[in-house]
């Protein structure tokens, strides 16, 4: 079944994509399977797809829009609903999801998820789980293990961050406009580690930034081959074929002063 569009053009600066089947919404919403007291933030609500379903299962629900008319729209139609009028990519996660046990769900604008995704992180500790409408290509990242084509620097540091479960593609025909990609919705609960060594980041993103590099090459100036073989990695390997905990261990041994 599908809503109709309300008359409100999709902005392409905005990447909006608006989901308008009610059968798709009601599956999202039962997937984060919710409770009266769950504190919810909607990140992306839109026409409100997602909102109205949430505000029958839950008290608190906080929802982040840019556009102005949108917010103007939700606010009218659900008075009891907290609209914070802003770019999800400029949000202070850290205080508006204080006190924490936070779920995060959105049909996120398939432009700017990967940055979204990594701004979150910071936060991540403030979640209970993430819920999200992303682009198949970009949840296949998220979700890939080492040794696969698709496995790169969102799947590592997603990976040491959060487990990523893929939930159910969803055809294009669920939105107005209709996306040229394929969507899927994934979700993504804390594994509660340790804020990561501090060179983690740099390490996975230059092992990536040219993967088809050996990591002899690609880590030149960060660790040499000696100091990879004595971690028992060989240098000769490609990027893609460490793991998580392969990374963490090259981190911690930059971090700890070893070449």
């Amino acid at each position: 079944m599908k809503t109709n569009s309300p008359g409100h053009r999709p902005r392409k600066r905005y990447g909006q994509n608006f989901l308008t089947d009610t059968s798709v919404a009601q599956r999202i919403v039962d997937a984060c399977a919710l409770k009266p007291g769950d504190r919810v933030l909607e990140i992306g609500p839109g026409h409100g797809a997602l909102t109205g379903f949430l505000l029958e299962r839950v008290e608190r629900l906080v929802a982040i829009e840019v556009d102005r008319d949108l917010t103007a729209e939700l606010r009218t139609r659900w008075p009891q609903l907290e609209v914070v009028q802003s770019d999800c990519l400029r949000v202070d996660y850290a205080t508006l999801c204080a006190g924490g046990d936070w779920s995060v769900i959105g049909n996120l604008p398939y432009n700017i998820s990967t940055p979204l995704l990594m701004r979150l992180l910071a936060s991540g500790h403030l979640m209970r789980q993430m819920v999200f409408m992303l682009q198949q290509e970009v949840v296949d990242r998220m979700c890939a293990d080492h040794g696969s084509r698709t496995y790169g620097r969102l799947s590592v540091v997603i990976g040491y961050h959060y487990r990523a479960e893929p939930l159910f593609s969803v055809s294009g025909g669920s939105f107005t406009p209709q996306p040229r990609v394929k969507s899927r919705v994934v979700r993504l609960i804390p594994t509660g580690a340790p804020p990561p060594p501090p060179r983690f980041s740099e390490v996975v993103r230059r092992a990536f930034s040219q993967r088809r590099k050996t990591l002899r090459n690609a880590l030149i100036g960060v660790i040499d081959g000696a100091g990879l073989e004595a971690l028992g990695i060989d240098p000769a390997r490609r990027p893609e074929t460490l793991s998580v905990a392969d990374f963490v261990t090259v981190s911690s041994s930059l971090a700890q002063g070893n070449p």
